[in-house]
């Protein structure tokens, strides 16, 4: 990539489909957390018209009501209009989860079994996870992404008030940031698709979402006289959510992660328990590459794990600093190997992961929200000292 060029990434709003289907997910797994933080689960929904569907594999103790839970997550998303035929209390829920294969959970399970290498409790599938982080913001994350999600932040903010009252669930976002040099210089566009009521015009969506929404939330300073504001451009945009489009779990990893300014593995997040490290390593390489970028030892980095099902240990463990780092890549990496363990098990131990938090993480992204303990900056002082 040369020095001077221009990178877009987007976001999608609480009720755009795929976004309705991670929270319902994600609100399924805290619901078998609440009750049995042992449990193991896998659940996927898809989403369209008035109909839900839940499938995938959960094995817990947890004894709860399926339906509820979905009603309660679409409610807390704003699907609640009269006007809706996606609404959280007359949608058709369609429930084919099983139990975990047992051939899967022998892998996992922290205890000896036939072909197994170790009783050690193994990862829960095979799969490559990235972890990212950069100065270029205040959350060490990428400026593209950031602003994307700091547009719906502002939208969903804003439905709910009387003000905002028009504006419906489903929304998106996409900021182009141009770089100088390499560095952050301007926003050239911003592109904002949001549902709304019948009864507002074309023109007043602009000017409220322009005035209201994107000038508020974006850098002053890197909106300029050249800024190109495509608001609403098909011109309409009633029918949205689950009744415009289907919805699955999974199939917003880039919005999920570092909007395509850092690479992601294969598997998605929502939905899985931390057993399964597509979502809890992913988690932990971010949590490395925030604490080195914190460090002041390289303006970003990207890392790179990867695991084998059913064995406790990475079977690779990689690092890159671009040129940017303050020691050779190889010094850093073995300062990280030193401060931080890999194996399942203590991601799961060191991020405290099994709690019912997983609602908070599904929406604008699972990175850069300082609440969350992968974002932690808690092991800078112990990553020095190990590279002395």
């Amino acid at each position: 990539m040369t020095n001077d060029f221009i990178f877009s990434s987007e976001s999608v709003g609480e009720g755009h489909p795929d976004k309705v289907a991670d929270y319902i997910s994600d609100s399924v797994l805290d619901a078998c957390f609440e009750q049995d933080p042992s449990s193991r689960v896998a659940c996927e929904t898809l989403v369209k018209s008035n109909c839900v569907f839940l499938a995938g594999e959960i094995t817990t103790s947890a004894v709860f009501d399926y339906e509820k839970v979905v009603r309660q997550a679409i409610r807390d998303i704003g699907y609640v209009n009269d006007d809706d035929i996606f609404h959280a209390d007359k949608v058709f829920i369609t429930n084919v989860l099983t139990s975990q294969s047992p051939d899967i959970a022998q892998g996992v399970d922290a205890k000896s079994a036939e072909g197994k290498e170790t009783a050690e409790q193994g990862a829960g599938d095979q799969g490559i996870m990235f972890g990212y982080a950069c100065d270029e913001t205040d959350e060490l994350m990428p400026a593209a992404i950031m602003y994307s999600h700091r547009v719906n932040r502002k939208l969903a903010e804003l439905r709910r008030t009387e003000e905002g009252s028009w504006l419906r669930p489903d929304c998106k976002s996409q900021v182009s940031v141009a770089y100088k040099d390499g560095k952050l210089a301007s926003i050239t566009a911003v592109v904002v698709s949001t549902q709304h009521t019948e009864a507002v015009n074309h023109a007043f969506i602009q000017e409220f979402v322009t005035e209201k929404v994107i000038k508020p939330v974006l850098p002053a300073e890197l909106l300029t006289e050249d800024t190109q504001y495509l608001i609403n451009p098909t011109g309409r945009f009633v029918e949205g959510g689950p009744q415009g489009d289907a919805g699955l779990t999974g199939r917003k990893i880039i919005v999920d992660t570092y909007g395509g300014w850092g690479r992601h593995g294969g598997g998605a997040f929502s939905g899985k328990d931390p057993s399964k490290v597509d979502r809890s390593a992913a988690y932990m390489m971010r949590w490395v590459a925030k604490n080195i970028v914190a460090a002041g030892l390289a303006s970003c980095v990207e890392l790179q794990a990867a695991y084998a099902i059913g064995h406790p240990l990475p079977v690779s463990i990689t690092l890159e600093t671009f040129e940017t780092g303050k020691v050779s890549d190889e010094a850093l990496i073995e300062a990280v190997k030193k401060t931080f363990s890999f194996k399942p098990a203590d991601i799961v131990s060191q991020l405290d992961l099994l709690h019912p938090f997983y609602r908070t993480t599904t929406h604008y992204g699972h990175f850069g929200k300082a609440e969350l303990p992968w974002e932690q900056t808690n092991k800078v002082e112990e990553l020095k000292n190990n590279l002395a």
